[in-house]
């Protein structure tokens, strides 16, 4: 399940993850800018909305992606969480600082899960499929 390129019009890959790319993220907020497929070391997959760091909105109890697309266009993962406030103003707080301090210009949000516990199984799932990726020495974040 490495970081692969796929040659698949309007689709590629970062490591567990397939993702829309023929849309272009500069100069985008407040909308989302599409979604993207995140896949975990279960099989599983879970669709996220991909905004950018500035034009992410508060969000309700999520899991999250922070990514850093470049000029170019590739992206790399930079963090994986959920967040645990009841406040959606505090959740955007904690990603916003977060992205900020790691360089993000995209938050890929899932909102599907339910209760904490299963919050914390997707992060879990999400992290496996990376982790597994990074042991074998392969790059875990190319997405052209």
């Amino acid at each position: 399940m490495g970081a692969h390129n796929l040659e698949m019009p309007g689709r590629s890959r970062i490591g567990g993850a397939e993702a829309a790319t023929d849309f272009d993220a500069s100069g985008l907020s407040g909308d989302p800018i599409g979604f993207s497929y995140w896949t975990g070391i279960s099989g599983r997959r879970y669709v996220h909305t991909v905004y950018s760091l500035i034009g992410c909105p508060a969000i309700p109890e999520a899991n999250y992606v922070l990514v850093h697309r470049d000029a170019t266009g590739c992206a790399s993962v930079l963090r994986m969480g959920h967040t645990g406030e009841d406040a959606p103003s505090l959740n955007l707080a904690h990603i916003r600082r977060h992205g900020a301090e790691l360089g993000a210009t995209e938050v890929h949000v899932h909102l599907l899960a339910s209760s904490d516990t299963e919050r914390a199984r997707i992060e879990f799932d999400l992290r496996s499929s990376f982790a597994t990726d990074s042991q074998r020495g392969e790059p875990v974040a190319v997405l052209n």
